[in-house]
Order: structure tokens, then C-alpha cells, then sequence
């Protein structure tokens, strides 16, 4: 099956949208689990089937079941959310791949520190007027100034899952 995606404006539907991430703690022995409660983005689809569009997180809304490690989560050791209170994926381009996969190209800020990132994203359900996507993809934290590792206990990369939701915005 081949989806054509509508062209035009899409808003990021947060009811609908799932960013979640998982990291290997304690020497690789426990994942730690969170999610971002608030969510919010858009994207444009050209008429030439061209991509651009931005996706950020509230990093205060990070949840994952523990309110002392959300704490630190939020602190300097980490995202820093006092001074860098959002994550931003930044899609720069996206090329089919068939399969209803497209390739991603895009910049994701933590910590005011940007990167390229790239990503496979899968789109699963298409309408003319409402669109989801999902992807999974790694990120290592080091690049983005989170160094804190008490006792060597965090290795490895943080892996990211997100489901996205959009609709067509109104003209």
C-alpha cells in the first residue's frame, strides 16, 4: 500500500501524540522510561511532496513515574529546563522511500545545542485530513552537553519513539 500525503499545512494534534524516550541505567541493568505530556508542531507538505516542519517538547512535562528523578531530569545535570525549557526537532526535508516510509532530515535541539538528525519515519494511517506518523530513532546525550554519569551507571544511547498525529489545519 502507497500513501499519498495531502498537500498543505498540518497541526500537530497533542491528544493524539505519544514522545516518549528510554535509557539504559544502572551499569545497563534497568531502562528508565519517560514521556512528554506536552507536545505541540506543524508541518507543511509542498505541492512537489516536499517536507518542512517543526515538533517541540515541553521539557517540564517529562514524566517518567518517579517525581525525584523527574526533578533531576529537569536540573543543569541534564536538559537544564530553567534555561533551555523546550526540545525542537526541526525537519528540514523528507524523502519517500516506499513502504510508506520517508527518510527525514532535521536539527534536534536539547539544551540550546543543535544537531543533524536523521530518521526513518512510517506513516500509518493517512486520510485528506488527518495524517500519523511513527519513528524510532537514538540519540546520545553527550552530544548535547548531558555528561552527568554518577558511577559510570549511564551508558549507551537514549532511544527515542514518538507517534504523531496531525490534521489538516484550516486555510
Amino acid at each position: 500500500m502507497t500513501v499519498a500525503v495531502e498537500t498543505g499545512v498540518w497541526q500537530l494534534d497533542p491528544t493524539a501524540t505519544t514522545v516518549a524516550l528510554s535509557h539504559r541505567t544502572f551499569w545497563g541493568l534497568v531502562a528508565v522510561k519517560g514521556t512528554f505530556a506536552a507536545v505541540a508542531g506543524r508541518g507543511e507538505v509542498g505541492p512537489d511532496g516536499s517536507a518542512t516542519g517543526t515538533v517541540t517538547l515541553d521539557v517540564a512535562s517529562l514524566d517518567t513515574k518517579n517525581a525525584k528523578r523527574d526533578t533531576h531530569l529537569r536540573s543543569a545535570d541534564f536538559f537544564d529546563a530553567d534555561h533551555h525549557p523546550e526540545i525542537t526537532f526541526a525537519v528540514r526535508g523528507a524523502e519517500p522511500r516506499g513502504n510508506d516510509t520517508a527518510h527525514v532530515d532535521g536539527r534536534l535541539t536539547v539544551r540550546g545545542i543543535s544537531r543533524p538528525q536523521s530518521l526513518t519515519a512510517r506513516v500509518t494511517a493517512a486520510t485528506a485530513d488527518a495524517l500519523t506518523l511513527e519513528t524510532e530513532f537514538t540519540v546520545d546525550r553527550a552530544e548535547f552537553g548531558m555528561g552527568w554519569n554518577q558511577l559510570g551507571m549511564i551508558r549507551g544511547l537514549t532511544t527515542v519513539t514518538a507517534t504523531l498525529r496531525f490534521t489538516r489545519a484550516a486555510a
